[in-house]
């Protein structure tokens, strides 16, 4: 069964609705999906109902955006109970922590000749539910034609790790990410490994702590991961005995990156984790 488990939607820093994910899902061949959004699991029901009518799989999913120190480890959590009280709990601090974070980066951003306020950041959301992601303060920005419009630029020139507005505030550790998806009956997996800025030796290291925690994962198939890189990570989660997982990590249609694709099959391991 191909599957897509890393996709964003409009309810994060995406701009594609669940049920327009859905429909390039099916169109692409794809017969599993999860919506894994940005610190929030806002669109599941939706997806839920989009893929029981195409006769697709879904299972719920989340990306924590975690981060050790200013290194970011994202979190992908799968299959869990969105109504315990511990997820509504962690919802809570993450929901919360973006708040802070945007009225960090705002702040910093008004000190530094850039015009914008909190109301129109807020309005860039989908709804008042979801969390703050920096896309939606570029986007703000962008719309009013800093950087020529262009939401990226200015990601880059003031948001980026080392920019004058960047912010770090009120962000979870990745322990903390997958204690918080393991208590809620679900599992999770290290997200995009070729995109955390170490060496193989500190990630091979990062790796053996976090199974220490309860990490079931590792998202092995990912598009900007080589050949060698996606051989590598396999061979990684056999040495600690880790699903693997993957997906395309899709925000925007029309984009370099397209739902289904690198080409995905779950394991039985996979999918036993997944309840599919």
């Amino acid at each position: 069964m191909p599957a897509d488990l890393h996709v964003h939607s409009y309810y994060s820093d995406g701009l594609l609705s669940p049920e327009e994910i859905v429909l390039s899902a099916k169109a692409n061949g794809v017969g599993l999906i999860s919506v894994t959004d940005h610190d929030c699991a806002l669109g599941f029901d939706e997806v839920y109902k989009s893929c029981a009518r195409l006769g697709i799989k879904t299972v719920r999913g989340i990306e924590i955006s975690a981060y050790e120190g200013d290194l970011k480890i994202h979190m992908l959590g799968y299959n869990f109970n969105a109504e315990n009280p511990v997820f509504r709990a962690f919802s809570k601090r993450l929901y919360d922590g973006s708040i802070a974070r945007a009225e960090d980066i705002i702040s910093k951003l008004n000190k530094n000749g850039v015009g914008i306020s909190v109301g129109e950041v807020y309005d860039c959301r989908k709804t008042a539910s979801s969390p703050v992601h920096v896309m939606h303060i570029a986007r703000a920005c962008a719309k009013k034609g800093y950087c020529g419009g262009n939401a990226f630029t200015f990601f880059s020139k003031y948001l980026a790790f080392g920019r004058c507005a960047y912010s770090g505030i009120n962000r979870p550790s990745p322990e903390e990410a997958i204690c918080a998806v393991n208590a809620c009956g679900g599992f999770a997996s290290l997200a995009h490994p070729g995109r955390i800025e170490m060496g193989r030796e500190e990630l091979y290291a990062l790796i053996s702590k976090l199974c220490g925690c309860g990490l079931g994962g590792i998202e092995a198939v990912y598009p900007a991961h080589t050949v060698n890189e996606t051989a590598y990570y396999k061979e990684i989660a056999r040495t600690f005995s880790l699903a693997v997982t993957g997906g395309s990590d899709t925000h925007i249609a029309g984009g370099n990156r397209k739902i289904g694709s690198p080409y995905f099959e779950p394991d039985a391991v996979l999918a036993q984790k997944l309840s599919i």
